[in-house]
């Protein structure tokens, strides 16, 4: 584990000190210059964050400087024996502990080689780097080392204590340099636990993490290694950067990944966008849907109109049932009265034994007669019951029936008025159940005679029509594929045009070159006549008669080229109005070519 040669415990839970101008030294030593022993604090510094990083503890030895001119007094009890006690079982646990062996005996009475052995180890516990010479006198080293440890009562200890450290002057102060020397390891190793950010312990720092102290770990952990490297002559640092580039690359991993998810999110949602934009608006939509409504709640009005003509018929029905009972109980009340009437008369009248015994027969007779009546009545009653029960299912069942073949005309769209030739035909049906004559339950046209045969020509004219939509869909197909081959067709026409006109212009392109170029060719060899005439004039003048004739040639030549000149010129533009003609042309003949196209598609 790296650590500061402060040591960590020295960080936390104390405040750390304000900035030192002395940076961290290097431990290296070496003959070069840069690189001295930690004895010599202006060599081999390591600046971190603008060098305010606190140097080592004890500062190159005896060169540290003094921690403070002022004095402090030890408010500790160190002669109280129960608080001496105290302190010599918290010195023995805690070297126990850490596999110091030492005995309470030992501690109690102690001698000058166990003092310094338990210093030096407590010393090195808090502080492994710190230069106790083996060679050295343990009074030149104990005060210096306690100054470097920043132990507040320094200044009251004399090294002549040092020579019988269990004297009862002496003891008690060293004893209480033991005690903070234990206190201080202590909080040295739980500070160490704690796994702190301000340990800088780069294996700590989380994969995420923000803290300001991760990112000096990271830091301090990259400075440590590029300056091992520094230190071996290298001035590359690659194995550092990498490394360091790699733990920010897992750091920002998942904040890239949510960028991602993000982005792609945000082009689904951008591309749902443009499909609501591009697609037709919802209203159009609602506006179709509403339409259809309107006309169902049209039908379903009419529906309901016809239930409720329906329900008054029941009603009357109901009405008119309820009167023949009320009928029925009146003349049964004026049979009983005529009963009690027979029977006063009965009673009035003196008849013999032999009328009453024969009258007494035929009553029985009659009521034999009677009784066989109210049997057959009964049987009679369930019989109807039963017929009426069967009368109510069937009914029922025509109901259900008549429902399905209305809502069936209402969903095929076959309610009045139909279309011709049956205008006149009105296929609804009612079925009215209270109706006394059979031939009146069903009210409507005939079913066999109207009802069968207009469905049956509505299927027909509808199977027609079909045909002929489906008919009349292929021949659009044909249409559609004839005129696409047809475009087809043109297409290569066109490209085929095209490339005419491509070569054309390259060629066009190609004699007005060569026409520049012999005009350039032209003009360089006028320009060389005319040089050759002044030269001709000038040797002419010098020369007499032999040059002048020659200066009439070089003339003569001159005025063949100009000629040339003129012609070549004249030719080219000649072809190039004829190339563009050409080209207007076809151009011409690809519009109206084009035009007609579209015409007899829009037609078709």
């Amino acid at each position: 584990m790296r650590m500061s040669l402060t040591g960590p415990a020295l960080r936390a839970p104390y405040q750390t000190p304000g900035p030192s101008h002395n940076p961290r030294q290097s431990m290296m030593r070496s003959q070069n210059t840069l690189l001295q022993s930690t004895t010599k604090p202006n060599y081999g510094r390591t600046p971190l964050n603008n060098s305010t990083r606190r140097g080592s503890i004890w500062g190159g030895g005896v060169n540290a400087p003094p921690p403070s001119s002022q004095t402090l007094k030890d408010t500790r009890p160190l002669r109280d024996r129960q608080y001496q006690t105290k302190m010599r079982q918290e010195i023995l646990g805690y070297l126990q502990g850490a596999g110091f062996e030492i005995s309470m005996a030992s501690l109690a009475n102690i001698t000058g080689k166990d003092f310094r052995a338990i210093f030096d180890f407590l010393v090195l516990t808090l502080d492994p780097s710190h230069p106790l010479g083996q060679g050295a006198r343990f009074e030149d080293e104990f005060v210096p080392a306690l100054k470097a440890l920043r132990y507040p009562f320094a200044h009251q200890i004399d090294n002549k204590w040092l020579a019988a450290p269990a004297s009862m002057h002496s003891w008690p102060s060293l004893l209480g340099v033991l005690h903070w020397l234990v206190e201080m390891c202590k909080l040295r190793g739980d500070y160490l636990c704690s796994s702190h950010p301000t340990l800088q312990n780069p294996d700590d720092v989380p994969e995420e993490f923000d803290d300001l102290c991760d990112h000096r770990a990271l830091a301090f952990d990259y400075f440590d290694q590029a300056y091992t490297v520094w230190l071996d002559l290298i001035d590359d640092f690659v194995e550092p950067n990498q490394y360091l580039e790699d733990r920010y690359a897992r750091k920002n991993e998942r904040v890239q990944t949510d960028l991602e998810e993000q982005t792609n999110r945000l082009n689904q949602i951008k591309a749902e966008l443009h499909k609501l934009k591009s697609s037709a608006a919802p209203v159009s939509k609602l506006q179709n849907e509403n339409g259809l409504l309107r006309a169902d709640s049209e039908k379903f009005q009419k529906i309901l109109q016809q239930y409720e003509g329906r329900k008054k018929k029941l009603i009357d029905t109901i009405a008119y049932e309820k009167a023949e009972l009320a009928t029925g109980a009146t003349h049964l009340e004026q049979l009983k009265v005529e009963q009690a009437r027979l029977t006063v008369v009965v009673e009035d009248q003196n008849l013999t034994p032999e009328e009453v015994v024969r009258m007494n027969t035929d009553h029985e007779m009659l009521s034999r007669n009677l009784e066989d009546l109210k049997q057959k009545i009964a049987e009679t009653h369930k019989v109807v019951m039963t017929l009426e029960v069967n009368v109510t299912n069937r009914a029922e069942a025509a109901e259900e029936a008549l429902d399905a073949y209305t809502n069936l005309l209402s969903s095929l769209g076959l309610f009045p008025p139909l279309p011709p030739p049956f205008e006149d035909v009105d296929l609804t049906l009612e079925l009215n159940t209270a109706a006394s004559n059979p031939q009146l339950l069903l009210s409507g046209a005939d079913i066999r005679k109207v009802i069968k045969p207009t469905l049956s020509g509505v299927a027909e004219s509808k199977r027609s029509e079909r045909a002929s939509l489906e008919s009349e869909r292929i021949k659009v197909d044909n249409e559609l594929d004839q005129l696409t081959l047809e475009c087809e067709n043109v297409d290569e026409e066109t490209c085929e045009l095209e490339k005419r006109v491509v070569a054309l212009g390259e060629q066009a392109e190609d004699l007005r070159d060569a026409a520049q170029r012999e005009a350039n060719v032209a003009n360089g060899e006028a320009t060389r006549l005319e040089r050759d005439l002044a030269h001709a004039r000038t040797a002419a003048l010098a020369n007499g008669m032999g040059v002048k004739s020659r200066l009439q040639a070089l003339q003569f030549d001159h005025g063949e080229q100009m000629e040339k000149i003129s012609r070549l010129k004249e030719e080219t533009v000649r072809a190039i109005i004829k190339n563009s003609h050409d080209i207007a042309i076809f151009k011409e003949e690809v519009s109206q070519h084009l035009r007609e196209l579209r015409e007899f598609a829009e037609s078709g």
